[in-house]
């Protein structure tokens, strides 16, 4: 075992055994939940405990790292969601090349039944794990018949008539079409960044913003354009319009990510904020002058305010 890295040990006691789940997880949306919920219902009705295993960096950032998808969900961020999921245990292990060559039965045997002491396995009905991905639920089942577990197999949460999935999401958010990625996320999708100081134009024109400088590596971020947000401060949550991408109006001036924050007016240098996107406003256009961008802001700014007071359904 000293080939399986754990980036969290789980330190789970063996007095009894364990319903668990198995898979990337990236972005926890709907599907994952009613596997967590399955898992959790039946850890409490046998008087076991439930675990959820999954990896960091994603696998196919290891295997075939060309192929390997922007993340809806950095680890720290996952972390933060499973936190609200009410499992036992959320184990992290880090995917590495020897890992990749783990056959489904070695992967099984070695981490799901001696380290988690597995007796019930969970997974989602499109779950395919070990080298190259040969294991499927009828391998499963055929190891848990020699190895003393079941495997049950949740079928799949449909949005708008179609599956559930992350890479489903990953296509609408690419498009720009947050708002569609609500439902199947189970919640509004965000980028997090930290405040720093920009050129001050924004207060000049009577519209302050926060310039964000996004930290979040392989993380997926959508096309650029203006957007009504939600702005999550530690003191509260505040709507907002976010600007991301080329300043065009300005000759010479950088790309940038600027949020402006409706009823707000605090210094916030240095604090992380997390940006959830609501609805994608328009695309990011030059103007003759800064009075033609002025009032092009006002009003983008006005439609923000007015999304915003439809926003008690959201998450």
């Amino acid at each position: 075992m000293s080939e399986v890295q754990w980036a969290y040990p789980p330190g789970i006691p063996r007095d009894r055994g364990t319903v668990a789940t198995v898979g990337t997880f990236d972005g926890v949306h709907r599907g994952h939940w009613t596997v967590l919920r399955e898992i959790r219902e039946r850890a409490d009705a046998s008087d076991r405990r439930s675990v959820l295993v999954t990896f960091d960096p994603h696998p196919l950032r290891i295997v075939r790292p060309e192929h390997a998808p922007l993340m809806l969900t950095t680890p720290v961020e996952k972390k933060e969601i499973l936190a609200e999921s009410g499992l036992d245990y959320a184990v992290f292990i880090s995917f590495t090349k020897a890992l990749s060559r783990y056959e489904p039965r070695r992967f099984v045997e070695e981490i799901l039944v001696e380290r988690l002491g597995v007796e019930e396995l969970v997974i989602g009905y499109d779950h395919g794990f070990g080298r190259d991905r040969e294991g499927d639920p009828e391998t499963l089942r055929a190891i848990g018949v020699e190895s003393g577990f079941t495997v049950d197999v949740v079928p799949p949460v449909s949005v708008g008539g179609a599956p559930v999935s992350s890479s489903r999401i990953r296509e609408t958010l690419l498009q720009g079409q947050v708002a569609d990625v609500i439902e199947p996320l189970g919640r509004p999708y965000s980028i997090r960044g930290i405040v720093v100081r920009g050129e001050g134009r924004g207060k000049g024109l009577g519209v302050p913003t926060a310039n964000l400088r996004v930290m979040e590596r392989d993380k997926l971020v959508p096309p650029e354009g203006i957007y009504a947000v939600r702005g999550v401060l530690r003191d509260g949550s505040y709507a907002g319009a976010l600007h991301m991408g080329p300043r065009p109006t300005f000759k010479g001036s950088p790309p940038s990510v600027e949020l402006h924050l409706l009823e707000f007016d605090r210094d916030i240098y240095g604090e992380e904020v997390r940006v959830d996107f609501i609805e994608r406003l328009r695309d990011i256009e030059p103007f003759v002058g800064v009075d033609a961008l002025l009032e092009q802001i006002r009003k983008d700014v006005d439609q923000a305010r007015e999304i915003a007071s439809g926003w008690t359904h959201l998450p």
